[in-house]
């Protein structure tokens, strides 16, 4: 009888255990595929192309323009800055002489030194009232520059109009006119030449314009016309009475704003360039002394020849 063996229980693996590690070699593959096709692609692509045009240049928040000041510019406020203004395009050229007459200066040194920045010739007027008259007057005679008394007449309007208590009135004795005007070159040393501040009623008087100007003629300094008014007949006057002249052709800063000034200051120019010579007139103001430290240099370059306004007075 044979003897039965021990029956031994060997299991197959089951091709169901296997699938789960083919799958996720298979999803291992993909992912390394995947990822050398996208460094592939990377690197073959064409470099991207510069901005280029205004796209190029970031944007920046320019600093706000102040507003232009009425008064006198303190010595805070004085302009350090020469922005450039752009005087007239097309820019003409030509020889001219421009006399540029500084009106109203007396208050500030630090005005004055603003001006005598410009390195060009400037003719500094001084009303004698006002508090740095004296020194204004002695700074500018030190520096070069050329010294006027800006003498206070009675305007249109007056009183309601106001004008410095110095000031030249219709209803004052030949006496007292002839000795305030006196006073105001003892105020104001150095002067050369005298013009009217205001004075659009008193320059229209013929008889109380001689009683001035004949100071002036024993003085030997000359007299520009402000023209303060058309039918003003200081010019006339003084050419009458043999005494050098000049009358002023522009304003420069009714309109205080550097792009206004600078076409004055292109129309000045315009003017010299046709007749000669031209006389302007301005005031202190910070828009004033920016759009000349811009504006000058460029006249210059262009023929324009700056001088003093005893140059272009006969």
């Amino acid at each position: 009888m044979a003897r039965k063996g021990r029956a031994v229980n060997r299991r197959k693996p089951s091709a169901g255990g296997r699938k789960p590690l083919v799958a996720l070699l298979l999803v291992v593959a993909l992912i390394v595929l995947a990822f050398f096709l996208l460094e592939h692609f990377r690197s073959s692509a064409p470099p991207a192309e510069p901005v280029t045009g205004a796209d190029q240049t970031p944007h920046l928040r320019l600093p706000e323009r102040p507003v232009p000041q009425q008064g006198k510019i303190s010595s805070a406020s004085v302009p350090v800055a020469k922005p450039h203004v752009t005087a007239a395009t097309p820019r003409p050229k030509g020889p001219g002489q421009v006399a540029i007459i500084i009106d109203d200066m007396g208050s500030s040194m630090q005005e004055l030194q603003a001006f005598l920045s410009i390195r060009l010739p400037l003719t500094f007027s001084v009303i004698p009232s006002l508090g740095h008259a004296k020194g204004v007057s002695e700074g500018a005679h030190l520096a070069g520059a050329e010294v006027m008394v800006h003498m206070p007449m009675e305007p249109e309007g007056y009183p309601k109009q106001p004008l410095e208590k110095i000031g030249l009135l219709l209803n004052m004795g030949n006496p007292e006119i002839q000795e305030r005007v006196n006073s105001y070159f003892r105020t104001v040393p150095h002067a050369v030449g005298a013009n009217n501040h205001m004075g659009s009623r008193f320059t229209q008087n013929a008889e109380k314009m001689e009683v001035v100007l004949k100071v002036l003629k024993g003085k030997g300094v000359f007299f520009v016309d402000s023209k303060t008014s058309p039918a003003s007949v200081g010019y006339q006057t003084a050419r009458a009475m043999g005494l050098k002249c000049g009358v002023r052709q522009v304003f420069l800063d009714n309109v205080q704003d550097e792009a206004a000034i600078a076409k004055q200051l292109a129309e000045v120019a315009a003017i010299a360039r046709r007749k000669g010579a031209a006389i302007a007139i301005c005031h202190p103001h910070p828009s004033t002394i920016r759009a000349l430290q811009s504006v000058m240099p460029e006249l210059a370059k262009s023929g324009i020849t700056f001088v003093y306004a005893s140059a272009l007075t006969s």
